[in-house]
């Protein structure tokens, strides 16, 4: 499965709207450098929410962009809500990031909230890990990897 970078977006301040950038750097176990959610203390260091997602809210009259509903990645092409906890993801060319979360609880209503009675963000974002070093741009491709079971076998008993 395969898709795209459509905006990346960063804060300063948690819970704020995102500033879509053009390119950022990607740290291992920390996330995107310059932006306020990063962090080696927990396993949501990048968050990824699908444009047919903001979209639907758009629909719906509001007048939202990438970046509005705090995260991170803005992605195209992926059911983000069909991948499980521990499908892998290359951004761009180099970075690499698992899938660690899939939604998440507000605690607060945010102001995407109170406009529409609802956000998309708690139930179709999702979270990644980050296991390596990279820059990545707006128009990258995202290629999505099903991690597989490793099956042994009894090598002396193969025929």
């Amino acid at each position: 499965m395969k898709g795209k970078i459509v905006s990346i977006n960063i804060s300063d301040k948690k819970g704020v709207r995102k500033t879509p950038v053009e390119e950022v750097f990607i740290k291992e176990n920390y996330g995107i450098e310059g932006d306020a959610h990063a962090s080696s203390e927990w396993q949501r260091q990048v968050s990824l929410l699908a444009i047919e997602s903001i979209k639907k809210m758009q629909e719906m009259g509001l007048d939202v962009k990438p970046g509005d509903f705090a995260e991170n990645i803005t992605t195209e092409g992926i059911d983000l809500l069909s991948l499980p906890i521990g499908t892998r993801l290359r951004l761009g060319n180099y970075v690499v990031g698992e899938v660690s979360q899939i939604g998440k609880i507000c605690h607060t209503r945010c102001a995407i909230y109170e406009q529409a009675g609802d956000c998309v963000m708690p139930k179709e974002g999702i979270f990644i890990r980050i296991f390596t070093n990279g820059k990545i741009k707006v128009g990258d491709e995202i290629l999505v990897s099903f991690r597989q079971p490793v099956e042994y076998h009894d090598v002396d008993n193969l025929k």
